[in-house]
Parts: structure tokens; C-alpha cells; sequence
């Protein structure tokens, strides 16, 4: 893999069906409302919107996610990453004993130039940033969830 290529998988849990699951990781704008590295949701159009995260590295990551599938019935979600970011995410989400199993896949190009003059010594620090980041995604969509299902 080269060096400014990130492969990144995680695997969450959350106590909702997949369908109310779906809906909310469809909804791109609401991102900031439950994932609190996600800074910013500015929607382009139906399909696509333009992100802003940051996690605890002091910078922020732009870039604009465009739906390529949305698949209820499969439980399929994958966008296509271009900006600072280059490549795809995606949420794959499973039935499991009263809740959902959600497997996150990305595989991005980073772009931003800070990211790529620095990669050879800062690569641990972008993957350990990158994982800070997914389990507080997990704890805030479990709490939304939690407050959404008790309204």
C-alpha cells in the first residue's frame, strides 16, 4: 500500500434496528449533530455532502461525500470521497439479537499536502487519530439513537 493510502475498518454495535440505523447514517447532514469530529455538513445536493472533520491532530480534513449506493434492503451504504480525501467509505449494517452490527470500510488517497509531506513519520499519528475518531462516532450515534427511539 502507498504511503499516503489508508485502508481503515471498524466494527460498531449499536442497540436499534438496522433500518432506523440506515436512515440515520443515510442522513450525511446530520453527521455533526451525532459524531462530534465531524465539524460540518453542508449538503450539495440530494446525494452529496461536503464534511469538515477534525479529531484531536490540529487540522481539518474537507472533503465531499457523494452517495454511489444506497441499498435499504441490503443494508449497503457507500460514498464516494473526493477533496482532502480521496476514495470510498461505507456501512455495512446486519441484523444481530436485538440491534445492528455496523462494519465501516474506507479506503482513501490523502491529498491535503500536510498529510503527505508528512506520512513517513506522522502515519501512526493519522491512525491512531482515525480511531479516537470512529469510537467517539460509535458513543455519540449510540446516544442518538437512544434519545431519537424516545421520541
Amino acid at each position: 500500500m502507498a504511503l499516503n493510502t489508508y485502508r481503515f475498518r471498524s466494527v460498531w454495535h449499536v442497540d436499534a434496528a438496522p433500518s432506523f440505523v440506515f436512515d440515520v447514517l443515510a442522513d450525511i447532514g446530520s453527521y455533526p449533530v451525532w459524531w462530534p469530529e465531524v465539524k460540518g455538513a453542508t449538503e450539495v445536493h440530494d446525494e452529496c455532502a461536503e464534511l469538515r472533520c477534525r479529531s484531536v491532530l490540529p487540522f481539518d480534513l474537507v472533503f465531499q461525500a457523494n452517495h454511489s449506493t444506497r441499498d435499504r434492503q441490503a443494508g449497503l451504504l457507500r460514498a464516494r470521497l473526493t477533496g482532502d480525501l480521496e476514495g470510498y467509505a461505507s456501512w455495512e449494517l446486519t441484523g444481530r439479537a436485538g440491534g445492528t452490527e455496523l462494519l465501516f470500510d474506507q479506503e482513501v488517497e490523502a491529498r491535503k499536502p500536510v498529510l503527505r509531506r508528512t506520512a513517513l513519520v506522522a502515519r501512526p499519528l493519522f491512525r491512531a487519530n482515525h480511531e479516537m475518531m470512529m469510537r467517539s462516532g460509535e458513543r455519540g450515534l449510540r446516544e442518538y439513537l437512544t434519545v431519537r427511539a424516545a421520541t
